[in-house]
């Protein structure tokens, strides 16, 4: 990752890891190394492993580590690695980000604490406090759907001081919001500023984002590798061309009810494409043979060789 304090350290793609699961409380390990070699193979910017896709709040705190000792070894410094370490708990998001460090992993990914809300001041206190702990980089995660807290971009604003932070990444889908923030930058030019839906991440360039943590890349690794290599270059057909691939590809985010279907999707796609299970850590289930079956059809209408 670049360190030069002139332009950001993270640029790119970046794939929010699914975690592979073979068992309650066990990784399907084969998995798991064709996914990330897949993911490697395909030229992405940087993996995400322990946030919302990689269903991180639902795996026991052994297999977070589990996952993250396999990660780090399976990229080999390839790319880099992310590590998210939300939790309810400081102390150990804290222990977590410790373990990432000596792991090998290159930066930790922190949201909200979520049950009790915070307010604004206790969230900048806390985040603070977080980054003086860590021995990596820290970017911050907006995530106000399921953390039910949002990160006002004042409140970001007021941590621009914090050395050890270098980004965010926001998944709220506001592109108002997205842009209040980006425009940080130009206090803090080494920050990575990163969209989360993956439907917004043209226009989140626009803007001045620097990439995108995708899902569906996952899925399609190159296929959102290209989109961002055309957007960066001003190629406008091309980037025309593989939009309507990705919209098209968000149908299979219609398939199942609540927030929990876009995880789903995806590791159901994952398995259609026999990469790795679909198994879902409890409590929830993995998509049943209709659900299944409408996901594979959308993927059999998408036209990309990956």
């Amino acid at each position: 990752m670049d360190t030069c304090p002139d332009r950001p350290w993270l640029r790119g793609i970046v794939v929010p890891l699914v975690t592979p699961l073979r068992d309650r409380d066990a990784i399907d390990h084969a998995g798991l190394e064709r996914l990330i070699e897949r993911l490697v193979a395909s030229g992405v910017h940087g993996i995400f492993a322990l946030g919302t896709t990689g269903e991180a709040p639902s795996l026991s705190y052994r297999l977070r580590r589990e996952l993250i000792e396999h990660t780090c070894r399976l990229a080999a410094g390839r790319v880099p690695v992310l590590i998210g370490i939300t939790d309810t708990s400081m102390v150990e998001s804290i222990e977590l980000g410790r373990f990432a460090g000596e792991a090998g992993a290159d930066a930790v990914v922190a949201s909200t604490p979520f049950y009790f809300p915070a307010g604004q001041t206790e969230l900048r206190q806390y985040l603070r406090g977080l980054a003086a702990e860590l021995p990596l980089p820290l970017m911050i995660y907006n995530m106000p759907s399921l953390t039910k807290l949002c990160i006002e971009p004042k409140t970001i604003e007021e941590l621009i001081d914090v050395p050890n932070i270098r980004g965010v990444k926001d998944s709220g889908g506001d592109l108002d919001y997205f842009r209040r923030v980006a425009r940080l930058k130009q206090q803090r030019p080494d920050w990575s500023i990163l969209i989360g839906p993956e439907h917004l991440l043209v226009e989140s360039l626009a803007l001045g984002g620097d990439g995108g943590v995708h899902g569906g890349a996952n899925i399609f690794p190159r296929l959102f590798v290209d989109l961002f290599s055309a957007a960066d270059c001003g190629d406008s057909s091309r980037v025309a061309q593989l939009s309507r691939i990705v919209g098209d590809l968000q149908a299979i985010y219609a398939v199942g009810k609540y927030d929990s279907r876009f995880v789903k999707a995806t590791k159901c796609a994952l398995s259609v494409l026999g990469i790795c299970s679909d198994r879902m850590a409890e409590p929830l289930n993995r998509f049943l043979a209709p659900e299944r079956q409408r996901v594979a059809e959308v993927l059999g209408r998408i036209a990309i060789d990956e």
